[in-house]
């Protein structure tokens, strides 16, 4: 036993009055093994969740295991050093700069019950606005201008986030207040352009889990541009304080929390959607909410009550923990009886095989739903499931399903002794008390599947009718091995179409698909298709323009000529140079040309001449002796409907192989807005005429670029 266990045990003895002679009793040890194997379990989970914004665990069962633990401090009077209870957040642990509150941010009392709400108000009155599930931000602005952002981190100390911060959609950079203004918001990404950043992905493992996560991610990022990106946005929930700055106007006062959240509306933030309460109000407008919760654009994990006189609130203090003047309202779960039918195993190219729900359909919140992730192994014994079981399912946030409770508890589940895809061996593992099962097996086609995915996706090969699935079977029957295997399929002709969901229609598609993809083959889809790491569909095409589509030369290119083209630097660099520097890819590589013909009409890009000086061209525009490219610095935004291309990706590639750049949304920086309709009411025609930016048709951009 360690000097802490000895510590832990002492104290814990004394406050139940026992002598430190006398034998330990049989329930307390008991009960501190269980205490000390709850703070392992929680503060993983919490790391994940705050430190790598992923989650190992659903939020109803974190919040089980936590009451269970506050339930055993209370009753033994032990708190392990370390115990979440007495933790707000996480300690931080990324490389972005760390920067202590002058105020702690912590967290909030809650409850489930909303007539308890209206007990807690009394005679006051109260704000009640959203419980947004993003990253709490705390930002400060200094004689009008934005000066610092801090994330929450562990409520003591924060991560700086200020470049980042700049990048968010709708927070205001200058403000019209001069004195010193400190505020905090929620920096979230709706539901809305979560679901567009995920379709912009053709590989399934890569998809982001929900929102939460991906605006942590987002917000937390060494690179701003990523930021950027990901379409964050900023909803203002609290003004800490508004001081007088020297010389300027003098510091503002108000005297309720709706005078504040005006006043921050009126300097341009965003705030949260709030309404004043009473406490006959109060369940009605609780329900209200919960009502819109479901259909709401923005993520929340329920509401928040403070009270409104902000004097009276401040006088109430706070524990150690939490405010006393706000209280959190969690969404009371509908749940939802059902019997598990099996539990399947799903292997990732990471090597994680993952369990998984399956049971009986049952209508929550609207939709039908008949599975749900279990994480880990651990949530799968902690819940003691068994096939037949009855259990209870509930949607998390009202939108991600997970397993509430099992009522029958057979426990007769057990991890699968070989992986389910290449029958190695598995392995169980344990990090901090999270019990994962794994595939050792680095051939595993588990791992490969995703790869397939990958290469026969639309921003790569393009092979339509080769579904994750379909490459799970056709990896089982043993067709596909490697990815020049896909070429080969033909050879399996009779095999595929006696397959279940097969037939000889489907098959003469498949194989139409294949041909066209091997046919007049893009250089820069070929080369995303082979999934460098770092080398997605953007850089390849930067690479290969650089390169002037000589594959050639471009797949033996150097370090220093790498990093000598704008976009990519020494990471990306290094890692495309050892991956043709490994034997097994080269030869992979070759074996896919010798079914591809690559493009012989695609335009040709000048090369960037890799001299002493480095690449020619201004802002990274390929160039050589003064010659330019006919889009060369010019930017273009796609809209409405094509005639001369397939689709906008075609015509984006043109572009950028002409030296253009093609982007989203229409902003200042837009020279061009590509739409055959140019009298269109649409909102991107609408924005380029509000900035000057002109609209002009598809035959346009093709006589440009001739």
């Amino acid at each position: 036993m360690d000097n802490a266990d000895k510590n832990d045990k002492k104290l814990g003895a004394e406050a139940r009055g026992e002598m430190p002679g006398d034998p330990p009793r049989p329930d307390t040890e008991r009960r501190t093994v269980r205490m000390r194997e709850l703070v392992r379990t929680l503060s993983a989970a919490a790391r994940a969740y705050y430190d790598e914004s992923r989650e190992v665990m659903p939020n109803i069962e974190y919040d089980r295991l936590y009451d269970e633990l506050a339930a055993l401090e209370s009753e033994t009077g032990l708190v392990l050093s370390g115990s979440p209870t007495q933790r707000v957040g996480y300690e931080v642990s990324s490389e972005l700069a760390k920067e202590p509150h002058a105020h702690p941010m912590l967290s909030l009392e809650k409850t489930k019950d909303a007539s308890a709400l209206a007990d807690w108000l009394g005679d006051k009155r109260g704000l009640l606005s959203w419980k947004l599930d993003g990253l709490t931000v705390a930002l400060t602005y200094e004689g009008g201008e934005l000066v610092r952002a801090v994330t929450r981190g562990d409520g003591a100390v924060g991560e700086v986030i200020t470049n980042n911060a700049k990048n968010f959609g709708n927070l205001p950079l200058r403000i019209p207040y001069q004195g010193r203004l400190l505020l905090r918001g929620e920096a979230v990404i709706s539901y809305s352009d979560f679901e567009k950043i995920n379709a912009e992905l053709d590989d399934a493992e890569a998809k982001y889990k929900n929102p939460r996560n991906l605006a942590s991610g987002s917000v937390r990022q060494l690179d701003s541009k990523v930021t950027a990106a990901r379409r964050v946005k900023l909803y203002a929930f609290a003004l800490v304080s508004a001081d007088e700055a020297a010389g300027a106007q003098p510091g503002a006062r108000f005297f309720t929390r709706s005078e504040q959240m005006d006043f921050l509306a009126g300097q341009g933030f965003e705030t949260v959607e709030h309404y004043t309460v009473d406490a006959a109000s109060v369940e009605a407008e609780v329900r209200r909410f919960t009502e819109r919760a479901a259909n709401a654009d923005l993520p929340s994990d329920g509401l928040v009550l403070v009270y409104d006189d902000i004097a009276y609130g401040e006088s109430l203090g706070r524990t150690a923990k939490f405010p006393r003047d706000a209280i959190a309202f969690k969404w009371a779960d509908e749940l939802a009886e059902t019997t598990l039918e099996r539990i399947e195993w799903s292997a990732s190219r990471t090597g994680l095989i993952n369990p998984i729900a399956v049971f009986a359909p049952v209508e929550i919140e609207g939709t039908t739903v008949s599975r749900a992730s279990l994480h880990n192994i651990s949530i799968m014994n902690d819940l003691a499931l068994g096939e037949g079981d009855t259990i209870r399912v509930y949607k998390a946030n009202m939108i991600i399903p997970q397993v509430a409770e099992n009522l029958t508890r057979s426990g007769s589940a057990a991890p699968p002794a070989a992986c389910p895809v290449c029958g190695s061996a598995t392995e169980v593992r344990d990090a901090d008390g999270i019990i994962t099962l794994c595939c050792p097996n680095a051939d595993c086609a588990a791992k490969k599947i995703k790869s397939f995915t990958h290469f026969v996706g639309r921003s790569a090969m393009n092979i339509d009718g080769l579904s994750e699935q379909t490459i799970e079977k056709f990896i089982a029957a043993g067709f596909i091995r490697e990815l020049a295997d896909i070429f080969r399929l033909p050879t399996h002709r009779d095999e595929i179409v006696a397959m279940d969901g097969f037939g000889e229609r489907s098959y003469e598609n498949l194989i139409a698909a294949i041909s066209a993809a091997a046919s007049k083959a893009k250089r820069a889809r070929l080369l995303n298709s082979l999934g460098i790491p770092g080398i997605g569909s953007a850089n390849s095409r930067l690479i290969c323009r650089a390169f002037g589509n000589d594959w050639e030369r471009m797949s033996n290119a150097a370090y220093d000529e790498l990093v000598r083209i704008d976009g990519i630097g020494d990471v990306l660099a290094e890692g495309f140079v050892a991956w043709w520097g490994n034997v097994k890819n080269r030869a992979a590589a070759e074996d896919i040309l010798g079914f591809v013909t690559l493009d012989p009409d695609e335009q040709s890009a000048v090369p960037i001449t890799f001299g002493e000086s480095g690449a020619s061209g201004g802002r990274g525009e390929a160039g050589t002796e003064g010659v330019t490219l006919p889009l060369a610095g010019l930017t273009f935004v796609i809209t409405g409907s094509l005639e001369t291309y397939a689709n906008r990706d075609e015509l984006k590639e043109r572009i950028e192989g002409a030296g253009g750049k093609a982007t989203g949304s229409v902003s200042e920086k837009t020279d061009y807005l590509v739409n055959n309709d140019i009298h269109s009411g649409s909102s991107k025609n609408k924005k380029a005429k509000q900035l000057g930016v002109k609209i002009i048709t598809e035959a346009e951009i093709n006589d440009m670029m001739k």
